[in-house]
C-alpha cells in the first residue's frame, strides 16, 4: 500500500494532506512534481489544495496539462483512487477525470469557514467510514468552488448516484443558507463513472485531528487506506 500526492506551483496544501495521509498509512507518502513523467507506482493519488499557477488563465487550467497529470489519468483509467481537494478538484475537472465545472463563488468573494457536508452514500472506498446519510464538518476556502453542470449532466450524476457531499444544514437539509458558494444543488463533491476518482471543495485534511479542532476529515484517509490493507 502506497500514496502519492502531487506537488504543483502553488500548491500550499500538500504538506497538510501528506501528514493526513501518513497517520493514516504509517509512512509518509511519495511527493511527486507536476513535471514529473513517471508516477510511483501507489494505490492512491491525491491533487492537493492550493492555487495551481497563481490561479492564472482560470484555476486548475493550466496544472490539468502538467506532464505528471497524464500519469495521473492512465493511472485514474486502471483503477487507482484519486482524491482530489479544493484547487485539486478544479485540476481534476480541468482535466476530465470529473464532471461539471467550477465557477467563481455566487457571492463574488472567497470564502473561508467550516461548513456542514451529508455524506451521499457510504458504499464507496472514500466514505466507508462514515455512517449513511452523516452529517460531517469540514473547512472550505476557495474562491471558485461554485459547482456547475448543465440540466442533462446534473441529471445522470444525480441518477447515478455520483454526488458524494452535499452542502447541509445541522438538520441535514441542504439549503441556500448552508451553500457557501452557489453550487448547483448543493453539491460539494462528485465521483467519476467508476467512483475511483472524488473530488471535493472542502478540506478533509484540515479537521483530520484533535490538534486542528476536529477529526470528521480523519475519517476519509482512514477508510481510503484501510480499505486497501
Amino acid at each position: 500500500m502506497d500514496a502519492a500526492v502531487i506537488v504543483f506551483p502553488g500548491s500550499n496544501c500538500d504538506r497538510d494532506v501528506a501528514v493526513s495521509v501518513e497517520a493514516a498509512l504509517g509512512r509518509a507518502p511519495h511527493m511527486v512534481w507536476h513535471r514529473a513523467d513517471e508516477l510511483p507506482k501507489v494505490d492512491l493519488i491525491v491533487l492537493p489544495g492550493g492555487f495551481s499557477y497563481g490561479d492564472y488563465l482560470r484555476s486548475g487550467a493550466i496544472a490539468a496539462n502538467s506532464p505528471i497529470m497524464a500519469q495521473v489519468k492512465a493511472a485514474a483509467a486502471k483503477g487507482t483512487r484519486v482524491l482530489a481537494i479544493c484547487n485539486g478538484f478544479q485540476i481534476a475537472i480541468e482535466a476530465g477525470l470529473l464532471p461539471g465545472a467550477l465557477m467563481t463563488n455566487a457571492g463574488l468573494k472567497f470564502v473561508c469557514r467550516d461548513v456542514l457536508l451529508k455524506v451521499e452514500r457510504n458504499d464507496t472506498p472514500f466514505t466507508a467510514g462514515y455512517e449513511q446519510g452523516a452529517v460531517v464538518r469540514f473547512p472550505v476556502a476557495h474562491h471558485q468552488g461554485n459547482y456547475f453542470a448543465d440540466d442533462e449532466t446534473l441529471a445522470r450524476i444525480e441518477g447515478e448516484g455520483l454526488v458524494a457531499f452535499r452542502y447541509v444544514d445541522a438538520g441535514g437539509n441542504p439549503t441556500g443558507a448552508a451553500n457557501p458558494n452557489g453550487s448547483a444543488r448543493n453539491i460539494a463533491g462528485v465521483y467519476n463513472e467508476a467512483r475511483n476518482v472524488m473530488g471535493l471543495m472542502p478540506h478533509p485534511e484540515r479537521l483530520a485531528d484533535p490538534a486542528l479542532g476536529g477529526t470528521d476529515g480523519a475519517q476519509m484517509f482512514r477508510s481510503l487506506l484501510g480499505g486497501l490493507s
